[in-house]
């Protein structure tokens, strides 16, 4: 049944000049392929560049009724059937035509950049045979797992903050000194008086401020994946990041954001914090560091949401369908993977008899 909250999408089309289907972009360039007649056409760069928004901006921007959780209806420029999809791009559900939304219509903020696939389908393949065959711990069956069951390119939303930050904080310095410390040892019943250096710590009250330009503070902006998952596929090269462009959309589902820049923000300051406080640590400096507190103040905020591209694959072993994800462009891959409990069990039992044997050697040198 058709969603009567469904928003109207208009979709950009990409006809191929040589044969009419419907061109895609391809992985690892700069350019559009039919699937069909493989005749490519390059992807002509808009005049711009990425542009950083100021965080104040957001109180003025409209909520549009197709903000992130509504539903874009596409109908496809192929074969006119209606395409229901909570995504900004897709396939045609009927005839694959893939369909991209205009975000000018239906977002309330828009994507402002891009990392364009490098990874093409056969890329990520390769990628999986040889993450599967490097798993420590893994059965070794495992390495005979080369192919994909299930393959599915997706570009997901990133917010990206940049800040100014000045913070002030309180607390103690530690500083490391030695005392002489005289002790008895009693060996073949005869007792004798020995002394040893003892480390103690002199702590002292120690306040300052420190600064910082964060850059580039990157924040899922999707709940739809777990944060701990999606950290595992940094770092991004997001110096290479393109303006937004609907061409490379082409034959990816792209994914729309669900956490508000807002909330995004509340996270991206989180991630400072760990910052701030290191930068605390370094100039209260002496051996150890207690931090008690830290005020900070933000200037200069700014904001921008960008698409990352991801390869989702899906692999069998022993009967069972594992997941993971793969950063489609530095080739890193996190996921789902079996262990081998008797080589698990193998790796314990040698660590016992190392220490086992280290214990021995000590015993008779003594």
């Amino acid at each position: 049944m058709s969603d009567p909250n469904a928003v109207g999408a208009a979709v950009h089309s990409y006809p191929c000049h040589a044969c009419g289907a419907t061109l895609e972009y391809a992985p690892g360039t700069s350019a559009m392929r039919c699937p069909y007649c493989h005749h490519e056409e390059q992807i002509v760069s808009e005049a711009r560049l990425v542009h950083e928004h100021a965080f104040a901006e957001l109180t003025r921007l409209p909520v549009r009724s197709g903000t992130a959780g509504g539903v874009n209806a596409f109908v496809c420029p192929g074969c006119g059937a209606r395409t229901e999809s909570d995504t900004l791009s897709e396939r045609c559900q009927f005839c694959t035509t893939p369909l991209i939304a205009d975000v000018e219509a239906t977002e309330r903020v828009v994507p402002e950049a891009l990392l364009p696939f490098g990874l093409d389908g056969d890329g990520a393949r390769q990628a999986l045979r040889t993450w599967t065959s490097s798993r420590w711990f893994a059965p070794s069956s495992l390495k005979k797992v080369t192919a994909a069951e299930t393959l599915k390119g997706t570009y997901l939303p990133y917010w990206t903050y940049d800040a100014r930050t000045v913070s002030d904080y309180s607390g103690q310095r530690g500083d490391y000194y030695y005392v002489t410390e005289s002790y008895t040892v009693t060996e073949n019943g005869q007792s004798r008086t020995e002394t040893r250096q003892v480390r103690k710590t002199r702590w002292s009250r120690a306040r300052g401020t420190v600064s910082r330009v964060f850059d580039d503070v990157l924040v899922a902006a999707t709940t739809r994946l777990g944060s701990p998952q999606l950290a595992k596929l940094t770092p991004w090269p997001l110096e290479q990041a393109l303006p937004y462009q609907a061409e490379y959309l082409a034959g990816f589902q792209t994914m729309r954001y669900d956490i508000e820049p807002e909330d995004g923000l509340d996270l991206a300051k989180q991630e400072m914090a760990k910052v701030i406080e290191d930068d605390c640590r370094h100039d209260i400096g002496g051996d150890e560091q207690r931090v008690q507190s830290v005020s900070t103040q933000y200037s200069d905020l700014t904001y921008k949401l960008v698409l990352l591209p991801v390869w989702f694959l899906s692999y069998l072993h022993a009967g069972r369908s594992w997941q993971v994800m793969l950063n489609a462009r530095t080739g890193e891959i996190t996921g789902e993977r079996p262990y081998s409990a008797g080589k698990i069990a193998a790796a314990v039992l040698a660590a016992l008899l190392v220490v086992a044997a280290i214990a021995l050697i000590v015993s008779r040198t003594r």
